[in-house]
């Protein structure tokens, strides 16, 4: 609304609106029994990832990886809805953020538990991608807590399970039905 210089309800009307038409939705932020100031807006998504690849504006000062991670999320967040949605599990769909800009994507909350989910498209793992987590595990010790990346090996940082984009997608009903953490899988990058 500030960008635009439109009032906030007016902005807010036509979300609502795009809401009810089934093109998208928002998140809202998990806040429960929170232990410091989090962010209250919501986060919005399209519905589908295609959407928001056409309208996104690209141009020269845009790095294809800001569009294409936002890409990552949508299309994580589509299986996360439908999962949840087809075998009736009972999630409610968060995203954590603290006032200093800490975030975590996803947090799925409901009577199997809690659990957290952080996208990235970055093919190598820095100890950045992970502070996000961390810092909700400092909050919510019972969460369990997964890295979903763009490279190709299971991996462990403490609690935090680090699995590839592509297996995850094949893994997450398994995932979120049985909450089991997957565990690291050696594999070679190298091929015969």
């Amino acid at each position: 609304a500030r960008e635009c210089a439109v009032e906030r309800k007016v902005v807010e009307n036509y979300f609502s609106i795009v809401e009810d038409l089934l093109l998208g939705m928002r998140l809202a932020p998990f806040t429960k029994k929170a232990k410091r100031r989090l962010v209250g807006h919501p986060k919005f998504y399209f519905f589908d990832t295609g959407v928001y690849r056409t309208i996104r504006p690209m141009g020269p000062l845009d790095r294809p990886e800001e569009a294409e991670g936002a890409a990552y999320e949508t299309l994580f967040l589509q299986e996360l809805k439908a999962i949840n949605d087809y075998h009736k599990l009972e999630y409610q769909l968060y995203y954590w953020r603290t006032s200093h800009n800490t975030e975590v994507d996803f947090v799925l909350y409901g009577p199997r538990g809690l659990m957290a989910f952080e996208v990235k498209r970055t093919a190598k793992v820095r100890s950045k991608d992970t502070a996000g987590l961390r810092a909700f595990l400092r909050d919510y010790p019972m969460a369990e807590t997964n890295l979903i990346y763009g490279g190709s090996r299971h991996m462990k940082e403490g609690r935090i399970g680090i699995i590839p984009f592509q297996q995850c997608l094949k893994e997450l009903p398994r995932l979120l039905t049985q909450r089991l953490f997957f565990s690291p899988v050696q594999t070679s990058d190298k091929r015969p």
